[in-house]
């Protein structure tokens, strides 16, 4: 097998607002490769969220290997071919890279992309097959190019999706598999004897970005939307409601169809469950964050307030 000095981009965050466990660097370094450098993009000043140092940045620091935070990789080319890496390893990088950049690595970089390639090309794969209530989603490796998710594919592992995870679970999954995959398919990337498949751009989609703006739930849609929308945003933009006056961040809610609405915003609630008439059923709270509170279950929240 070839050289085993791999260039990593990214920080390996496969959606906004999560964390990750770092399952690639950690799967690389466990199998024996050396990483030559961990490149990033830095950082964005964002008043709406305290700044989380990179996951990537502790593991850099943890096994002494140097951490490149680059607004711009062409003006860094001659920096980044000292580093003589035979592959590069992509994970949430968050740019496009330069053709110049890929051509400096003798096996270009093979890419980690959380969704069914060429379905959900873009910025929220993980956010967009939640959001659209899809049964299947998966992990492609893809051979990277200079265009927004286009290059040819490696290999594809898909999972069924039962309803119920939400942005950071499906992450923290997604990452492990795709870890996996890598570990297992890098020699004979190496060796050349593993050639990627095109992709059917007949087939492409998109997805959009997502901003603040979508953490305010509009109780005029149906409460099985408005639930995929809690899952798909969870920890940013989050999805915010008011109650009583006071706005309160949803964390986790069902929606019960069985009850007929009359007034989508107006709040239902029993003896341990509330919730919000919707524009199609009731959108039941499970848990949530009252302003300055911690999280709390329903229940624990209906003993210590009115509604």
């Amino acid at each position: 097998m070839k050289s085993k000095k791999i260039l990593f981009f990214g920080n390996e965050r496969l959606a906004t607002g999560v964390t990750t466990k770092t399952p690639l660097l950690t799967s690389l370094v466990d199998a024996g490769y050396e990483i030559a450098a961990i490149v990033t993009t830095p950082q964005k000043d964002n008043p709406s969220r305290q700044p989380r140092q990179l996951e990537v940045a502790t593991f850099a620091k943890d096994h002494n290997i140097p951490l490149l935070e680059i607004n711009s990789l062409k003006t860094e080319i001659d920096k980044l071919k000292q580093y003589e890496a035979s592959i590069g390893v992509l994970a949430a990088y968050g740019k496009i890279v330069p053709q110049e950049v890929i051509d400096i690595l003798p096996n270009g970089i093979v890419n980690l992309h959380p969704s069914l390639l060429p379905k959900h090309r873009g910025p929220t794969p993980i956010e967009s097959v939640i959001l659209t209530g899809e049964t299947l989603t998966g992990v492609s490796l893809m051979k990277l190019v200079a265009t927004m998710d286009a290059g040819p594919v490696f290999d594809q592992t898909v999972i069924e999706l039962t309803g119920h995870e939400d942005k950071q679970y499906l992450a923290d999954k997604l990452g492990e598999i795709g870890a996996d995959r890598l570990i297992k398919l890098l020699p004979d990337i190496l060796n050349g004897q593993l050639e990627p498949k095109k992709q059917n751009e007949s087939l492409a989609t998109y997805d959009v970005k997502i901003s603040q703006v979508d953490s305010r739930l509009d109780f005029t849609k149906a409460a099985s939307l408005l639930s995929r929308e809690i899952r798909a945003f969870y920890n940013w933009p989050r999805s915010r409601a008011s109650l009583n006056g006071q706005s309160i961040t949803i964390t986790q809610a069902h929606a019960d169809n069985t009850v007929h609405c009359l007034n989508p915003g107006q709040i239902w609630h029993n003896d341990s469950l509330f919730g919000f008439e919707t524009g199609s059923g009731v959108l039941v709270i499970d848990k949530l964050i009252p302003a300055g509170s911690k999280e709390m279950s329903s229940a624990d929240y209906l003993r210590g307030h009115k509604l």
